[in-house]
């Protein structure tokens, strides 16, 4: 028997569940800490390093005090991150500034000059990338940052992921050089790769601008797989969270990629972590490239297979906006949302209010609804966002296919599924697949079964999924929606790539409308 801690830091709050390798999961605490906005500016979202630890040791007490165990009886902690979320350092792991958070989109203009550079000069690690460099990853966000802080340049040390950050903070790593780098982390949003020697060149990287100058060394450090050990608990955070000093601490890595080997995904599965945005994780023995898609990384998910990333910048975060602009909360709006027919409401919402993450990967769209009429309600807006996030996710899919990716199971992941019924059955309709959700709480299942792993606890990850992994809820599709969502992918599908392609001209597009009209009244039975 081993009892293990399992971390996920979210963008609002850090969860904590502790398992036991015979019984399962025991209980989950969480712990909140303040994301700071800007009005002014809607692309700023920063947290600062010190609220994260404190959020962490409150989590971890609160879940040992829940559970009545014994803290020094807990044998390993293995934690996960968002990203990219960047901190800039100095050469001792001192904070120079906040975390640069995921959902930061200030790096536009860095972005696209990373991509233009990168294909100008033939750089391989673009097309790994799905051929667009984001304004959410680490390089755009670094050099956004040193630009805007001159004053701080001279302190650099380095910069780090959340992850990286937190498993060096709690093994007691002071020195820039000797931290463990997730390949996970680097891998997705870095264009690290040993295929090419790691990092990009430093020459492009001075040709792109001479603030990075020598960065390529400072982000130098032993990269490697979430089942390696980072280090052991240091003393100081050991009594701070009332457990045992020495106890081992595996590389970290991201929440969407943990949860997914949480929600038991296998060769051909495909895990969609849906929350304020939806990851869409799977795994292949074969490395293959995806036009559009952000990111294939040998071991990023599963250290035997090449992770793939998607999908979309926001999902939660659209009903959120929904029910916030009607002044009530997304619970209350979406009372009578299982009495909806499919495409009764007329409506087709492209969800690009943050922008499109895959496969266009273009930060500069914005949500587009077509259809209003004078009677639509928010409760009708609601509906067609939730049928809007299911179409992207089948663009995505689609593509992923198209260029060898193996798409067998659909699997529903991350909180949203959980508390949303409607949802997962639209994406059934809308997939034509079933739909699996796990039944009960994953919350730190992944954290969970890679904490396992560095305890020694099971010889391998599917030994700890199949021992840990909740069983599935099965939402299959529909035949006769089914066929209506089939109608209405096809003007989906044209909408997306005439709007959100930069040099598409939206042409023949006088159709959409009025099928929009016919299809709802059939529905309606009008």
């Amino acid at each position: 028997m081993a009892l293990v801690a399992g971390v996920d830091f979210g963008t609002l709050s850090v969860r904590v569940t502790l398992l036991d390798s015979e019984r399962g999961r025991l209980g989950t605490a969480s712990a909140a800490y303040p994301l700071h906005r800007k009005r002014e500016d809607p692309d700023f979202a920063t947290q600062a390093h010190e609220d994260h630890m404190r959020a962490l040791v409150e989590a971890m007490r609160e879940v040992v005090r829940q559970t009545g165990v014994d803290g020094a009886e807990i044998v390993s902690v293995a934690l996960d991150t968002t990203g990219s979320s960047v901190i800039p350092v100095d050469a001792h792991l001192q904070p120079l500034d906040e975390y640069m958070l995921w959902c930061d989109h200030r790096a536009h203009r860095e972005a696209r000059e990373i991509t233009e550079l990168a294909h100008a000069t033939g750089l391989e690690a673009i097309e790994w990338c799905g051929g667009v460099y984001s304004h959410e990853w680490g390089f755009a966000k670094l050099l956004y940052w040193l630009r805007q802080n001159p004053e701080k340049r001279e302190r650099f040390g380095t910069a780090l992921e959340h992850c990286d950050m937190v498993a060096a903070t709690l093994t007691g790593v002071t020195d820039a050089k000797k931290v463990k780098r997730s390949v996970c982390a680097m891998g997705h949003k870095w264009m690290w790769n040993p295929r090419w020697g790691g990092l990009p060149p430093q020459e492009f990287l001075s040709r792109l601008d001479p603030l990075l100058d020598g960065v390529r060394e400072k982000l130098e450090g032993e990269y490697r797989c979430s089942d390696a050990v980072a280090g052991g608990l240091s003393q100081r955070w050991a009594d701070a969270m009332g457990l045992k000093a020495g106890i081992p601490i595996p590389v970290g890595a991201f929440d969407a990629h943990w949860d997914a080997i949480g929600a038991g995904c296998k060769e051909g599965d495909v895990v969609n972590v849906v929350g304020t945005s939806t990851c869409i994780i799977a795994m292949s023995s074969q490395t293959r490239l995806v036009p559009g898609v952000c990111g294939v990384v040998p071991g990023s998910v599963h250290p035997s297979f090449t992770g793939i990333e998607a999908g979309l910048s926001a999902t939660g975060d659209i009903f959120d906006a929904i029910a916030r602009r009607a002044g009530t909360e997304v619970k209350t709006l979406s009372e009578g949302l299982d009495a909806y027919k499919p495409a009764q409401t007329g409506l087709l919402r492209l969800s690009w209010d943050n922008g499109d993450r895959t496969v266009l990967v273009n930060p500069e769209l914005g949500g587009i609804t077509l259809g209003w009429n004078l009677l639509h309600s928010a409760k009708d807006e609601l509906f067609a966002a939730i049928e809007g996030t299911a179409f992207h996710t089948r663009i995505i899919l689609e593509r992923m296919a198209e260029h060898g990716v193996p798409v067998h199971r659909v699997i529903n992941a991350g909180g949203i599924p959980q508390q949303n019924a409607v949802l997962n059955q639209v994406y059934a309709n809308v997939l034509g697949k079933p739909v699996l959700v796990p039944d009960g709480v994953p919350t730190s299942l992944g954290s969970g079964i890679f904490a396992l792993l560095a305890a020694g606890a099971f010889p391998s990850i599917e030994d700890a999924q199949a021992k840990m992994c909740l069983h599935f809820r099965t939402f299959h599709p529909a035949p006769a929606a089914v066929r209506r969502y089939e109608e209405v992918f096809a003007l989906y599908k044209k909408v997306y790539f005439a709007f959100g392609s930069p040099k598409a001209a939206a042409e023949g597009m006088g159709d959409v409308l009025p099928e929009l009209r016919r299809i709802a009244a059939e529905v309606r039975g009008g």
